[in-house]
């Protein structure tokens, strides 16, 4: 990579009732990754298929695995284990964006990219507010690190991250930075 580091823009937005024509929750996140990384679309059930069922592996560390997970579509980088993106069956919606904080990240050890806290978060959440709360819980006990780029697109850095939790009745956005973050609730129109 360069010395030059490309532009990235990443953008979530919500709009909640009664600002909207069908008094639903609408939600939206455009992605900034790198321009060949492939973009899947994945259904993940609320099955454990994995031959380990005490752990999951999410991209560089494992964290212990829930009895009961919710069924989630997502939008995820094909080499990661997490997702920018995503809905689950009980209508919470999650997007990330890139956080460049004060805090260095390249000097962390492995931990949880803020796309494995998208992933587990959607399906571990049956509201907005109890995904806000597990995102914070997750945050304080593993933190953020390791790089959040497939080796192939010459990208070798991580970063922290904000997201955007949303359902029916409510949206918060959440900022992170290793192991802290804050949360705030939305009012009518929030544009990250």
């Amino acid at each position: 990579m360069s010395a030059e580091r490309n532009a990235f823009s990443c953008d979530t937005f919500v709009v909640l009732p009664p600002l909207t024509d069908s008094n639903f929750c609408i939600f939206g996140k455009n992605s900034d990754r790198p321009e060949n990384e492939v973009q899947e679309v994945i259904f993940v059930s609320d099955e454990h298929t994995s031959d380990n069922k005490d752990y999951v592996q999410c991209t560089h560390i494992q964290v212990p695995q829930i009895s009961k997970t919710y069924r989630c579509v997502l939008s995820k980088p094909a080499w990661c284990w997490g997702a920018e993106m995503g809905a689950n069956e009980h209508g919470v919606c999650i997007g990330n964006e890139a956080v460049f904080s004060k805090v260095p990240y390249e000097t962390r050890e492995n931990a949880l990219t803020g796309l494995d806290i998208v992933r587990l978060s959607l399906e571990r959440s049956k509201t907005a507010k109890s995904a806000v709360e597990l995102i914070g819980e997750l945050v304080e006990k593993y933190g953020q690190g390791g790089v959040c780029f497939n080796a192939s697109d010459n990208f070798t850095f991580g970063y922290d991250n904000s997201f955007l939790v949303v359902d029916n009745e409510e949206a918060w956005s959440v900022e992170t930075c290793n192991h802290v973050w804050v949360a705030k609730q939305i009012k009518g129109i929030q544009k990250k």
